[in-house]
């Protein structure tokens, strides 16, 4: 048999919809990886506009030094962002939708086998959901429901960020900044869980 005969025979083995599967899951791990390297730049450009040196943006990025001064000379040349707030308590809705993001990793890392919220706490970092109207619902009905489920176990701080968060969804404000969504999404989760973790 010769290598072009098994190639037909173990692709004839492969149905158009395991294939179709197959390269979906494909397409997502790449998407992931795109959304991720842009939204690597976007804070990049936050990182620049808060003073910060090129050796510092290379360590924590773990870009080379060219890499990082490619960019940022690119940033340069642009009109800078405005500073961003990095209050809590912002209302826009790409903030609001960050911090219930760091609060379900919260939950879901305080009760990785029973908390409901762990499967899409889990599909949001493989960039399987994404923050869509529809998602965030599901996800506020996740974390609403371990809330009352592990009540006994949470920091009340929890339920009190929850119920800022609710609220805020309820009726968002406008953007408070030209920063992307994405940026604006990856900084609130990031304060919110140091705050729900004691670590700022």
């Amino acid at each position: 048999m010769t290598g072009e005969e098994g190639a037909r025979r173990i692709a004839g083995a492969l149905t158009e919809e395991q294939a179709g599967r197959m390269l979906a899951e494909m397409n997502e791990v790449i998407r992931a990886g795109e959304e991720m390297r842009k939204l690597r730049t976007e804070m990049i450009k936050v990182f620049t506009g808060l003073g910060w040196t090129q050796d510092k943006i290379a360590r924590l990025t773990g870009m080379s030094q060219p890499a990082v001064s490619k960019q940022v000379a690119k940033y340069k040349a642009e009109e800078p962002l405005p500073p961003i707030g990095l209050s809590l308590d912002q209302g826009d809705a790409p903030w609001l939708e960050g911090r219930l993001w760091g609060l379900a990793e919260e939950i879901a890392e305080a009760h990785p086998d029973t908390a409901r919220c762990v499967r899409h706490v889990d599909a949001v970092a493989r960039g399987k959901k994404r923050f869509t109207p529809r998602d965030v619902d599901e996800l506020r009905r996740l974390v609403e429901e371990d809330l009352r489920l592990h009540r006994e176990d949470l920091p009340g701080g929890y339920r009190e960020a929850y119920d800022a968060i609710s609220r805020g969804l309820d009726v968002p404000s406008g953007a408070t900044t030209d920063a992307p969504a994405s940026v604006r999404r990856t900084l609130a989760h990031r304060i919110q869980r140091d705050r729900l973790g004691g670590g700022a």
